[in-house]
């Protein structure tokens, strides 16, 4: 199985890399521009696999992907490359629109290009899957779920610009009829995550004692879930998944961001 995976580098892309190699039977190409929140580091322990390789590209570079897509020949393209960041969405609206949005729009031109360059068979096999977030349903009531067909809600440039993608990416199933998966997730937490996120963000402030950051008066509501639990159930998706439909994944852990802070500090 070839996985051409964009954002690799990143919090959730890394750790979904590095479980995927557990697989002998897996190769992967991890196609990063290694932006802030990218860090190769984090793949330190797969380096040197020969089921694993790295590209520097951006995903607004369509000669690069075009290049790239067509000397891995892959199966599934994996989607996670996206700014991702709330306040720096505020501060930076235009990035996350052209990273989200323009970026994705150029990476499905390029993959539609590619799927029909492909024979019957392999384009019975191909897939494309979209890693979203649950953002874009706006807030978490005090009780509840989110659903698949809840609607669209974004109060922030980076909801909307994700929001903006995954109607992109339904578009190039519907309109040209490219094979596409989303995923939309809650707030993922665990190994290597970058330290502006609220949970290693607590954590290293309590370690050195400094203040404790909350954003208004902390009862945003968000269910939480765990990177390898989120890893897996896109590997799931991207298996068993049936083209053109969109899958939640959460973890049943619902909690204002205060209550995640005093856990933090009991712990």
């Amino acid at each position: 199985m070839k996985i051409f995976v964009t954002g690799g580098a990143g919090f959730i892309g890394g750790n979904f890399i590095i479980k995927e190699l557990e697989n002998s039977d897996i190769t992967v190409l991890n196609y990063d521009k290694l932006t802030y929140a990218g860090n190769l580091n984090t793949l330190h322990s797969i380096e040197g696999k020969i089921n694993y390789k790295y590209i520097k590209g951006d995903i607004c570079d369509k000669r690069s992907l075009n290049k790239a897509m067509n000397d891995f020949m892959p199966e599934y393209i994996v989607h996670f490359a996206a700014e991702s960041h709330v306040d720096r969405s505020i501060d930076n609206p235009l990035e996350f629109i052209n990273t989200n949005i323009v970026g994705t729009a150029i990476l499905l031109d390029e993959a539609l290009n590619y799927y029909n360059s492909l024979s019957k068979y392999k384009r019975n096999n191909f897939k494309f899957l979209h890693i979203s977030t649950d953002e874009v349903y706006g807030s978490l009531g005090e009780d509840g779920y989110f659903k698949e067909t809840t609607s669209y809600d974004p109060s922030s440039p980076y909801s909307a610009s994700k929001a903006s993608s995954d109607h992109l990416v339904r578009a190039w199933n519907k309109t040209y009829g490219l094979p596409i998966l989303i995923t939309n997730c809650s707030n993922n937490y665990g190994p290597y995550q970058f330290p502006e996120k609220l949970i290693p963000l607590i954590i290293t402030n309590c370690i050195e004692h400094k203040n404790l950051p909350i954003y208004g008066k902390g009862d945003n509501i968000r269910d939480w879930i765990f990177v390898d639990d989120h890893c897996e159930g896109i590997f799931k998706v991207l298996k068993g998944g049936k083209v053109g439909d969109t899958y939640n994944i959460g973890g049943n852990q619902e909690m204002t961001n205060l209550d995640i802070v005093k856990n933090i500090c009991r712990i």
